[in-house]
């Protein structure tokens, strides 16, 4: 309607010659009118975060909004007075453009909605030009009509012409020109009466203003759509010119370039912190959940764990990436994370570094048992396999202090890891009941030692405390003799002599 409503009350031609289609379309079209409004006053609206669905308070609520005023003058039948005029006056039905605040609100929630909002709202950018261009040639073409064809240099020529009689000529060329003239390109015949003056002055500040709108808001969009590269090539440029001050070899150099432009092309360079920081930690906890959790649960000492302690390791995983050749870790060194590799291949390899042994992919995850600090592993907490990188990798790493803190709020499921880990180790072979038993023992003979320190120490306190009860007992008993000795010095005094 937006489109044809003008179109067709300035070209005639359009109107007569497809009188019934028109009226099929208007008629169909109010009746879409009518089931929005009902739809409208019986949409739910959040009350203190709780949908409303009362109907009663959601005609209230509907009878309150701008948008009630909007569809009542929309639904009013001025349709009724074509009975006096003629069908052919679309005109009469210009109260049906109030209805034009849905399609803005629809437009609105779509741009909040879309996963492409800068293409979405350049898309919304150039409708509105376009239409705005389109109103203006009917507009021109009304105005030479009441003017009169050719009867000067600026109005539509004269269309006794068969070549400018045709329809398709007469909007094209109203067409060409308002688009000369809105974008003040100009290339159009001057104007020569008071009111061509009046229109032409008109369109050339609505053209200033549609240019204005076009650079600010296209600059504005450019601008969102690279802030990401701006800010990812910036952290590029300080890195390369701490390397040069440093004097960096250039082999380390490329490494480091190759590693960020493997970010950059995989779409990797997206701070999960820093994007989630404005979230409150209900949700920050479900999107956590809803990406990682699967992903833990692969590990097997975790497969039974309660939710509870799953969901707060799920929080401290840690996304790393390594590029081709990386060691993860090296046989000897001591182990603080566990690693679950999500995408890419890992090689456990020999001390020299090209033999492999196997080859781990995606969902596989190693290390887990040396974070637990099992009692009598004779690897202790140190690895014992070389793990390369073959190619790029990500990884979620999970620290040792992580996986601590958050047992603290779990004993018994650190008591059933280290039982878990206990088993897999004993499967495999690599406990040594004599260290783990001489490990019992140390740690019964700390237990026994801390019960001995504490007692000592309360001990002491019991002495000190004992010793301050006997001396306020002494300091009361001291007050007590005082008191009964000022009572009978005053009994004396009011004896008569």
């Amino acid at each position: 309607f937006v489109i044809t409503f003008f179109f067709r009350a300035c070209f005639n031609e359009l109107q007569d010659n497809y009188t019934m289609l028109w009226i099929t379309l208007d008629y169909t079209s109010d009746v879409i009118y009518y089931i929005d409004t009902f739809v409208r006053s019986r949409t739910g609206f959040l009350e203190q975060g709780l949908l409303v669905k009362d109907l009663k308070k959601l005609m209230e609520y509907y009878k309150k909004t701008p948008q009630f005023r909007y569809d009542l003058i929309a639904m009013l039948p001025t349709d009724v007075f074509m009975v006096y005029v003629g069908i052919n006056n679309p005109e009469l039905r210009f109260n049906r453009l109030f209805k034009l605040s849905r399609l803005f609100e629809f437009f609105d929630r779509t741009e909040t909605r879309t996963n492409f909002p800068n293409i979405f709202r350049i898309g919304n950018l150039v409708l509105y030009i376009l239409i705005i261009i389109h109103w203006n040639a009917c507009i021109f073409f009304a105005i030479s009509k009441t003017l009169g064809f050719g009867t000067d240099t600026w109005v539509y020529p004269n269309i006794s012409d068969p070549e400018y009689g045709r329809l398709a000529r007469k909007y094209i060329y109203s067409l060409y020109w308002s688009t000369l003239t809105l974008t003040t390109i100009g290339e159009t015949p001057p104007p020569v009466r008071d009111i061509e003056y009046l229109f032409v002055v008109t369109d050339f500040l609505i053209g200033v203003l549609i240019f204005a709108t076009i650079v600010g808001n296209v600059g504005a969009m450019i601008s969102n759509m690279n802030a990401s590269r701006a800010e990812f090539q910036a952290k590029i440029d300080s890195i390369k010119q701490y390397m040069q001050f440093r004097k960096v070899t250039k082999d380390l150099e490329a490494r480091v370039v190759k590693w960020f432009d493997y970010l950059w092309t995989e779409e990797k360079t997206c701070d999960e912190k820093e994007v989630l920081k404005y979230l409150p930690d209900k949700l920050k906890a479900e999107i956590a959940i809803n990406v990682h959790l699967e992903t833990l649960r692969k590990v097997r000492i975790f497969q039974d764990c309660e939710a509870g302690l799953l969901i707060e390791l799920v929080l401290k995983l840690q996304p790393q990436v390594f590029s081709p050749g990386d060691y993860i870790c090296k046989k000897g060194d001591i182990g603080r994370e566990m690693y679950i590799i999500k995408e890419g291949n890992l090689a456990v390899v020999a001390d020299d570094g090209v033999t492999q042994f196997v080859v781990l992919s995606d969902g596989a995850y190693f290390g887990e048992i040396s974070i637990l600090g099992i009692k009598g592993s004779k690897a202790g907490n140190r690895r014992t396999a070389n793990i390369r990188s073959v190619g790029y990798s990500d990884l979620f790493a999970l620290s040792k202090d992580d996986l601590m803190e958050a047992l603290t709020e779990y004993p018994d499921a650190k008591q059933a890891l280290e039982e878990k880990g206990r088993a897999i180790l004993m499967k495999d072979g690599l406990i040594d009941e004599t260290m783990a038993k001489a490990a019992d023992a140390k740690d019964l003979e700390d237990k026994v030692a801390m019960l001995e320190t504490n007692l000592e120490v309360m001990q002491v306190k019991l002495k000190r405390i004992t010793g301050d009860w006997a001396a306020s007992q002494g300091r009361i008993k001291q007050r007590i003799s005082n008191m009964e000795a000022r009572v009978k010095t005053l009994r004396e005094d009011d004896l008569p002599e």
